[in-house]
């Protein structure tokens, strides 16, 4: 049996599969990645609106905040407050939270957003609305202590600190907005 057949035929027809299959998924990529920019746009609105009813739907984007783990900061058009986009690195995996504030500096109330906490532990935490509204009303003004300030959830620790990790991360970008 010739080399060709033996090593090189294997090695050129492996190449051409996975020359075909990167411009399939390449081709893929492109037709839906509009799609899903509009949807995750989409929800993201959707949330700011559940979390700060009181803007009426507008909101701007505040520029020039450069704080970490923080994607964005939104204010609302007619001054009722701001939204900040924070995450942290949990368990298992990142969760995203998206934080309502007042012009008075105070947690409206928080949304978790994304997160891949172990079901049955760390998503008590992420998947738990009345644990997020432990929250509300805190001072946005100063960083948050897990055990003084909001209690964490008893086998989900780690979940618990990633949660007010992302939550201290929006308090600095709260904290940095220029406010007039």
């Amino acid at each position: 049996m010739s080399n060709w057949n033996k090593i090189f035929k294997p090695i050129v027809v492996l190449c051409a599969i996975c020359v075909v299959i990167t411009g399939a998924l390449a081709a893929t990529n492109s037709v839906t990645k509009p799609v899903i920019d509009e949807a995750t746009a989409r929800a993201q609105n959707e949330a700011r609106n559940e979390l700060l009813p009181e803007a009426e739907g507008g909101f701007t984007k505040v520029d020039g905040i450069d704080v970490e783990n923080v994607d964005d900061v939104y204010a609302a058009d007619n001054g009722t407050g701001w939204v900040i986009t924070s995450n942290a690195k949990g368990y298992g995996g990142t969760i995203t939270v998206m934080s309502a504030f007042s012009p008075d500096g105070t947690i409206k109330q928080i949304k978790i957003t994304e997160a891949a906490e172990t079901p049955g532990f760390g998503s008590n935490v992420t998947d738990n609305k009345s644990y997020w509204e432990r929250y509300a009303g805190l001072d946005g003004t100063k960083q948050l202590v897990l055990g003084q300030d909001v209690d964490g959830w008893s086998g989900a620790t780690i979940s618990s600190k990633a949660l007010l990790r992302a939550m201290n991360s929006a308090i600095e970008a709260y904290n940095a907005i220029p406010k007039s």
